[in-house]
């Protein structure tokens, strides 16, 4: 059986593309629509285009970071959703509950990815132990 791989900067070029098209859904005939579908824009499609950027980041700490740019994206991108949504400024609102849902799983996502390079980061500096030709020594603070 062929296994499915999975490409974070490709869900997130997809969620980029989605939010687009549901800023463009909404009532920009209404002034909480037209200003929250150029925030929604903005936001949304931000992780898909800084994924790269923290793939290619100088260090862990610069890794992080960027990371967390993202997820403040993410979540700022779920809360505009939301809002939106409750006071119904999409014109067709047929799957935004599943966009939203896209949204949360993105997050949780990246508040693990953050999570495990921070206890990653953790190990290094206190010395991790490594068995070196036959012996165990600690290795050097970074």
């Amino acid at each position: 059986m062929k296994r499915k791989v999975y490409d974070l900067e490709d869900r997130l070029i997809n969620f980029g593309v989605i939010i687009i098209e549901a800023a463009e859904s909404m009532n920009k005939k209404r002034y909480a629509g037209l200003y929250l579908s150029k925030q929604l824009i903005r936001s949304g499609t931000s992780p898909g285009i800084h994924y790269g950027e923290a793939q290619a980041a100088e260090s862990r700490k610069d890794f992080i970071h960027k990371m967390k740019i993202i997820l403040k994206e993410l979540r700022e991108t779920r809360g505009n959703l939301r809002m939106s949504y409750r006071v119904n400024l999409f014109q067709s609102s047929r799957d935004i509950e599943g966009v939203i849902a896209e949204c949360t799983e993105l997050i949780a996502i990246f508040v693990k990815s953050i999570q495990t390079a921070e206890r990653n980061g953790r190990t290094e500096k206190k010395g991790k132990v490594k068995p070196i030709n036959g012996r165990t020594e600690k290795l050097k603070n970074r």
